[in-house]
This record gives C-alpha cells, sequence and structure tokens, in this order.
C-alpha cells in the first residue's frame, strides 16, 4: 500500500496506486485535534464521541479499500475543526454545537478565523480529493460514514443507508442488491440534512456515478464487525457496478 499525506498532512491516501476506478473517501476518519485548539475545550468522552468522527468508519474504508483495489482519500482531523463534507457556507462546517455537546473553541469564530480554518483543513482535502478522482477514467465515487445508535434519546432501527442526492443511478442499484440487513434510502440523514456535498461537489457536478453509505457504528465497533461489513459493502458495491455494466477494475 502507498500511503501520501497531502496539504501537510491534513488529508490523507490509501492506496494511490490502486487500479480500480472506484474512489473511496472517509471525510470523518479521525478524532484528531491539532493542539494549537486545546481539544476545542471539549471534554475527553466529547472528543471520542460521534459528534468529533465516525467510530469505525475508517477502519472499514480501510478494507473495502483492499477488496475493491481502491483508493482511499481521508481527513487527518476532527470534523469538529472542519467537517470536510460540508461547505466553508455550511453552519456546521465548524460547528458551535454538535449533538449533545457544546463545542467552546467554535464559538465567536470570526471570518479570519473560519477562514484560516478552510485554507488550512478544507482546501487542502478538495483538492487532493480532486486530483485523484482526476487521475481516474470514468471514476465511481462512495463515501463511507458511521452513525450513532441512539441520537437525541431515539434508538434507530436503520442499519445501513444508502444515500443520495438528485443522482440516485448507483444507490438504487445498491439499494436492489442489498440484503441481510434494516437497509434503508436517505436514512438516517438526508441531503435535506446538508450531508451530501462530496457527492454533489465532487460527482454529481461531473457526471460520476456516486453513493454515500451510513453504518450504524454498533455494528462495526470492533475488527471482526468492520471486517464483515467491509466484505458486506464491498460485495454490494461490485455487485451494483456490475449490474450498470462496469466493471471494478480498470487499468
Amino acid at each position: 500500500m502507498v500511503l501520501l499525506q497531502s496539504g501537510d498532512g491534513v488529508v490523507e491516501v490509501s492506496r494511490s496506486e490502486a487500479r480500480s476506478a472506484i474512489v473511496l473517501v472517509c471525510e470523518h476518519a479521525s478524532h484528531q485535534i491539532p493542539d494549537a485548539f486545546k481539544d476545542l475545550g471539549i471534554t475527553p468522552a466529547a472528543r471520542l464521541s460521534h459528534a468529533a468522527w465516525d467510530p469505525g468508519a475508517m477502519a472499514v474504508a480501510q478494507r473495502m479499500s483492499q477488496d475493491l483495489d481502491a483508493v482511499l482519500v481521508s481527513s487527518t482531523v476532527s470534523r469538529l475543526v472542519y467537517d470536510c463534507n460540508r461547505p466553508p457556507s455550511a453552519p456546521d462546517a465548524m460547528p458551535a454545537r454538535s449533538e449533545a455537546y457544546e463545542i467552546p473553541g467554535n464559538a465567536d469564530l470570526t471570518e479570519e478565523d473560519k477562514n484560516a480554518r478552510v485554507a488550512r483543513y478544507y482546501k487542502p482535502f478538495e483538492q487532493t480529493l480532486a486530483s485523484q478522482i482526476a487521475s481516474r477514467t470514468d471514476p465511481v465515487i462512495v463515501t463511507v460514514h458511521s452513525f450513532a445508535p441512539v441520537y437525541n434519546g431515539e434508538a434507530r432501527d436503520v442499519e445501513i443507508g444508502i444515500l443520495h442526492d438528485n443522482d440516485s443511478l448507483l444507490a438504487d442499484a445498491v439499494l436492489r442488491v442489498a440484503d441481510g440487513h434494516d437497509v434503508r434510502r436517505n436514512s438516517p440523514y438526508g441531503p435535506e440534512h446538508g450531508v451530501t456535498h462530496t457527492l454533489k461537489e465532487h460527482a454529481i457536478k461531473h457526471g460520476h456515478l456516486n453513493v454515500m453509505i451510513e453504518v450504524r457504528n454498533d455494528l462495526i465497533a470492533d475488527e471482526a464487525g468492520q471486517i464483515a461489513m467491509a466484505n458486506t459493502l464491498a460485495g454490494w458495491i461490485r455487485q451494483a457496478l456490475q449490474a450498470l455494466g462496469r466493471e471494478v477494475c480498470k487499468a
């Protein structure tokens, strides 16, 4: 595996040499907060919670990358510093509150503060992802996320969400082959929640096949669960692309 770090280490590229047309993306891969931000004033529990990252998502994405021979682009910093699946104009790109947690270090940010974070964290991620996509013929963009089993006190029964914006071609194909789990379209989030930024900016705008996958994080809390889920999701992606007349690997 070839692993590269771009933008002074704020974005990581794994398996850049991969032969597949698939580009995997994990925007919420890390809960790391640079020392300069002093943990944004949050507690250790908050830093490890879903508010700060998508637990298990990166491990699943890494195994999918191996299975599908696909490049993987991931952020190396917490989404509380900057959420790379949000445009700079989005209020939750640098949230002052996330789920049940107040984020003191994001309160009262000036425009200068926000612009500095955009330049330091979002732009390198955006540029690196765009470059990886541009280097492939007929690229397919698949983003990998996880969600909490309980949100605002309400349990979520859905196990896997297959999300899309106004281009549902690949999502439809995945939904046709998905089985063995409680799988739902645009659940527990959908485009109305602002979660499809990467798809819109890097795939739909350019006519590339795309889908966003959300996995309930209790299903991928350990290595066994991560391996099983990665195998399942990679199988669905492979079957869906084959049904659409696309090869998984292209030289």
